[in-house]
């Protein structure tokens, strides 16, 4: 009984492992993306990178506490002087003249804590800005890195689907060339047909076949593709009622929404730098001001003890007056840098109008042209129905029908590329204009867990 329940459980979980991944719908896909893909996940990492960077260039404006342990033997006449008189162990008799002279060695174990705090150092204040700066500029790459994997990703999603709509085409290519080749011996047997008319059917029904052949392996590529991007190594299966279906606004709307464009504010945070830059080479003319302080122990036989002790107190003014015009070139070249960034600026505006506008049209020009391929489709269908029919009453030739089979597998063929290329079309006028996770209903979390 107990050897029944074994493989009872081990052929239901080989069932279960037989099972095809569940289809995902576009939205689906993509908020897998949005979690899972490896270029997502590094954004983060860098992002994060960023939020550190902001929190170290703080730290040079904070106070810094150093604790130092050294030790010391030497001969030295200077150095052994102090070293007696840091330990405190200083006599009458070290005055000698002998004993100046020639010191016998000294061991010196010096322990210190310094504390040090800046009071004035532009520098470092706009250091910390712009720390700032490129942190928010790498939160709106982050976000143009999403949008740009959310229309990988839908864009694999609709060639998977696509993929899938070619294998039903050619799946009915083949069967009305199974038929053609039926109806081809069948005639032949009566004695209506010719042997050539059945050739040239089998030999039609067999390219049929190696079209199936080859749109099954495009199906199975495109949906590891899909996998890939939603950081899988698994192919993902897709379904066509999880398409959305993606609204069309008026040009004005999507023009407006590319002003705002991720990538635009990211070079606008860079523009922001680089005149921070210009700031950042001033400061080469000014001082820096920062107040210490030092507490000192001192001993000749062991670390951390004190014969002797002391501290200090001190403020610092450092000017740097002469650097061999090393700051006004470094004006001068962030000058070049923030005029150049301008430029780059100006220009991704100028492009994202243009991608816009393009995008625009190929929606447009691409729903035309769809509509037309439809309506190219029902005429190859209804023309390929009459051709089939004259055949079959001895009206038409074999190679009328296999030519009217012929310009009906291009129209299924053109119908779905053509259905294709509008879907494409919407979803990249969504990535051009920035909207593209709005128009997919997808949550944009930047934070998320990897």
């Amino acid at each position: 009984m107990a050897r029944y329940l074994v493989l009872t459980v081990i052929f239901l979980l080989l069932g279960l492992q037989a099972l095809p991944a569940a289809a995902v719908s576009l939205k689906e896909a993509v908020a897998l993306a949005m979690a899972n893909n490896h270029r997502i996940i590094a954004g983060r990492d860098l992002l994060a990178a960023t939020n550190e960077e902001i929190a170290i260039a703080r730290s040079h404006l904070l106070p810094s506490v150093r604790f130092e342990e050294r030790f010391m033997r030497t001969s030295n006449p200077t150095y052994g002087f102090m070293a007696k008189l840091n330990q405190e162990r200083f006599t009458a008799r070290d005055f000698a003249i002998p004993a100046l002279n020639d010191p016998r060695p000294i061991n010196d174990f010096q322990g210190s804590i310094t504390l040090e705090q800046p009071l004035y150092a532009p520098a470092a204040q706009l250091g910390l800005a712009m720390s700032k700066e490129a942190h928010a500029g790498q939160r709106r790459e982050l976000k143009r890195t999403m949008q740009t994997v959310a229309m990988d990703t839908a864009r694999a999603y609709l060639m998977a689907l696509t993929a899938r709509e070619y294998v039903t085409v050619a799946e009915k290519g083949r069967q009305d060339a199974a038929e053609h080749l039926r109806i081809a011996e069948l005639r032949f047997k009566n004695g209506l047909g010719l042997y050539s008319d059945t050739l040239r059917a089998a030999t039609a029904l067999t390219r049929a076949e190696q079209q199936m052949v080859s749109v099954r392996k495009n199906l199975a590529v495109a949906r590891r593709s899909l996998g890939l991007l939603t950081g899988s190594e698994d192919s993902l299966e897709v379904t066509s009622a999880g398409v959305l279906d993606l609204p069309l606004r008026e040009l004005s709307f999507y023009q407006e929404a590319a002003r705002s464009r991720d990538d635009i504010k990211a070079m606008e945070h860079q523009r922001t730098n680089a005149e921070n830059g210009i700031k950042l080479a001033r400061t080469g003319f000014l001082p820096t001001v920062g107040v210490g302080s030092s507490y000192q122990i001192n001993d000749h036989t062991s670390p951390f003890q004190g014969e002797g002790n002391s501290w200090q107190l001190m403020a610092r003014l450092k000017w740097n007056l002469f650097s061999g015009n090393r700051t006004t070139h470094e004006q001068q070249k962030a000058h070049h840098q923030l005029a150049a960034t301008r430029e780059y600026l100006a220009g991704l505006k100028k492009a994202a109008s243009f991608q816009v506008y393009e995008a625009y049209l190929a929606v447009e020009e691409s729903r035309k042209i769809r509509e037309m391929a439809r309506a190219a489709l029902a005429s190859a269908e209804e023309g390929s129905r009459l051709v089939a029919i004259r055949y079959e009453n001895s009206l038409s030739p074999m190679v009328d029908l296999l030519d009217a089979q012929v310009s009906l597998d291009q129209a299924r063929a053109n119908a779905v590329a053509r259905t294709l290329e509008y879907e494409l079309a919407r979803i990249r006028l969504g990535y051009e204009s920035g909207t593209i996770l709005a128009d997919l209903q997808i949550e944009e979390n930047l934070e998320a867990n990897k």
